[in-house]
């Protein structure tokens, strides 16, 4: 019966092309649900992710059903899913992607009355968005605390070390290698703290939550003295401003993945480690000039 329904409505131009953009994106999802399912190893994780992507499948013929026309996934979209999930994990990407899926919400609400198949559809995209956060249950997740630990520690420690030698020293090659050894050192520092902190309340990961502690700080470091390594030695005022842009997109890159990944507030948790960060940089940065006059020290 719904069938020919779909066969004799006539359909206007405007609705055809939502009709048909809603296909792609059903399409699309399909085959994303059926690329996560198939890297599950959880038996009820695959289940759940396989019958949405029956289900998304299902969609997209309903609306077939009506535009008579078979419309292409977006490529594009499930290439960049693909790395995004593999980089930054499940789910950060899904719940990226699941941003757009209001805007289909949108659209479904305004042909329901139209096409009642509408609500069915909406009905099914709520439920699937439940299913998933429900379901999802990353490691990396479990130890946001620990790489919080390493991340903000070296933005901190290291933001102010550097920014107060940058003009004590002002010679970016002794920079660099004073910020090595100083982030080298308080990234193991850090790792081994932290480990028997973990080890001192009782916990069994403490090692697994160390390293994750370690590799965030280590990579900060090294995102940090970068500039200082790939610059001129005269070029160190140069090289303390792009460190402090690459210090602000760090915060603004992790405190927005973790917004995404656990619905927490973005602006205040970014607010909160700009000022830290930063104020502490502009602290080191005063004493530094402080120091070099006082000192007399002059690096030539």
């Amino acid at each position: 019966m719904e069938s020919g329904r779909h066969m004799e409505r006539e359909l206007t131009l405007e609705l055809k092309q939502k009709l048909l953009k809603m296909q792609r994106d059903e399409i699309t999802g399909s085959i994303l649900y059926g690329k996560i399912a198939a890297r599950q190893k959880d038996a009820n994780n695959k289940r759940v992710f396989s019958e949405i992507s029956r289900a998304e499948r299902g969609h997209y013929e309903t609306w077939r059903g009506y535009t008579k026309q078979d419309v292409a996934p977006n490529r594009r979209k499930i290439a960049l899913f693909s790395v995004l999930s593999r980089v930054l994990g499940i789910t950060f990407t899904i719940k990226f992607f699941e941003k757009g899926e209001d805007l289909g919400i949108r659209e479904l609400r305004e042909i329901e009355q139209e096409l009642p198949e509408a609500r069915q559809v909406m009905a099914d995209e709520e439920a699937h968005e439940t299913k998933l956060m429900s379901m999802i249950d990353e490691e990396r997740l479990h130890y946001v605390g620990s790489i919080v630990l390493g991340l903000n520690d070296a933005l901190v420690e290291l933001t102010g070390t550097i920014a107060g030698l940058t003009f004590a020293l002002a010679n970016n090659r002794l920079v660099a290698l004073s910020g090595i050894i100083t982030g080298v050192a308080a990234t193991l520092s850090m790792a081994a703290s932290n480990y028997l902190a973990q080890r001192a309340d009782g916990k069994s990961d403490a090692a697994k939550s160390s390293v994750y502690t370690g590799i965030a700080y280590l990579l900060t470091v090294v995102a940090i003295v970068l500039p200082y390594l790939l610059l001129p030695n005269q070029m160190y005022l140069l090289a303390f401003i792009i460190m402090i842009a690459v210090v602000v997109l760090i915060i603004l890159s992790f405190n927005y993945y973790i917004s995404m990944a656990q619905d927490l507030p973005f602006w205040k948790r970014f607010g909160e480690m700009m000022l830290i960060s930063l104020g502490v940089a502009a602290l080191s940065f005063a004493i530094g000039l402080a120091a070099k006059a006082i000192l007399g020290v002059n690096v030539g």
